[in-house]
């Protein structure tokens, strides 16, 4: 396994987001997340590495 997975808190750290504003991103699909289990949502680096990727190119 190559991606590791970040908590919803964990990923609020790095981003510096709210919870609001990170369950909105993945709501509108602009980033992905997976369920482990039934209720554990967990962030992979990989998907905050292309969010940020994306951003950075919008931005240029």
């Amino acid at each position: 396994m190559s991606a590791e997975l970040l908590t919803v808190p964990e990923a609020m750290a790095l981003l510096k987001v709210s919870r609001w504003t990170l369950y909105n991103l993945l709501r509108s699909g602009e980033l992905t997340s997976v369920l482990v289990g039934e209720r554990c949502r967990r962030i992979p680096t990989t998907a905050l590495d292309a969010y940020v990727t994306r951003l950075c190119e919008e931005a240029a």
